[in-house]
């Protein structure tokens, strides 16, 4: 299975964003709309979430409704509110070595990913993520140095609120500590359940666990899979294996101290690399975040790619990913 990565720099909104945007938004749409347009929330209804939760981003996010034309439905759709419900497997751990790094794995189907290292300085603030929706992120860095990434809470409910990656997005573009991002993690809804990892330059880190029914619980745990303080939905829980990731990364961090590259290379093995591709918990990478140094690289089993702030280069990577094959620890839903 192939995939093309690409890196794109473009300092404020314009053309280039809008170019990528426009060439997805068919496919976007279908995913967005599969309920039926009524499903979804109003523009006048997504624009009054924005801007009572998110109020500092609105300029922003009416900049890029109109670089895309600005019909209902764009609008509607970039401001991330009550999203159709979608789930992703994914690891991050915070490394216990001399030097902050979180690294992570995104585990998602092939097919409903952005495949886009995006590279703003929207608002005079810089950011590189791995895009979502071109808005959103699934994880990323600012640079203030705070590193933001996500993985599914496994939980089946859903309420009234964000999807996480524009919570991710609105962190990073507002926030330089990480005692802002925790208040913005137990002020903003989420729709649904997820846990997000914030590692800040001193080292200092939090793992917040949102959900859409209840208040969020701020741990200090340097470690998240695909459940929360407990496991809630045991199947998905068995499918997914996030009790063998959690007790392999715990034990990785107690008992192994090792090297950064030797931590690294963890994340491309199993348990925590996985090949179920068309089950939607494929890896498609690795990341790993230097937020000390304004640097990340993405690991792929047979190729590194660096980035940073004082040198992102724009390119294409096409990789290959193993094939698809049953997940040793996977079990039917």
């Amino acid at each position: 299975m192939n995939i093309r990565f690409r890196g794109i720099s473009e300092d404020q909104p314009g053309p280039i964003w809008a170019g990528v945007f426009n060439t997805f938004w068919p496919a976007y749409r279908r995913w967005w709309g599969r309920e039926g347009l009524a499903a979804r929330p109003t523009y006048l209804e997504c624009l009054r979430a924005l801007r009572t939760h998110m109020p500092e981003i609105v300029p922003l996010y009416e900049t890029l409704c109109e670089l895309v034309g600005g019909s209902d439905s764009q609008a509607r759709f970039l401001s991330f509110y009550c999203p159709p419900r979608y789930l992703s497997g994914c690891s991050q751990a915070i490394w216990q070595g001399d030097r902050p790094l979180l690294v992570r794995n995104y585990d998602y189907h092939p097919r409903a990913f952005d495949a886009i290292l995006l590279r703003t300085a929207w608002g005079g603030r810089q950011v590189i993520g791995m895009s979502d929706g071109l808005f959103g992120l699934v994880d990323g860095m600012n640079d203030a140095g705070l590193v933001v990434s996500l993985t599914f809470g496994g939980r089946r409910e859903v309420g009234e609120g964000f999807g996480v990656p524009l919570i991710l997005r609105y962190i990073l573009q507002t926030c330089s500590t990480l005692d802002e991002a925790v208040a913005v993690l137990c002020r903003v809804p989420c729709h649904m359940s997820y846990n997000v990892t914030v590692l800040d330059p001193a080292r200092r880190y939090v793992t917040a666990y949102l959900t859409p029914d209840r208040p969020t619980i701020i741990s200090n745990t340097p470690v998240a899979t695909n459940h929360q303080e407990r496991v809630e939905w045991s199947s998905h829980a068995r499918f997914t294996a996030t009790v063998e990731r959690e007790r392999f990364l715990l034990n990785r961090l107690t008992q192994h101290p090792e090297s950064e590259e030797r931590f690294i290379s963890a994340f491309l093995m199993p348990p925590l690399y996985s090949t179920a591709f068309s089950s939607g918990f494929g890896t498609l990478y690795t990341a790993a975040y230097l937020p000390r140094e304004g640097a990340m690289q993405l690991w792929w089993p047979d190729h590194v790619w660096n980035q940073s702030f004082s040198a992102f280069t724009p390119a294409s990577k096409l990789i290959v990913l193993p094939e698809d094959a049953p997940d040793k620890y996977a079990h039917p839903h």
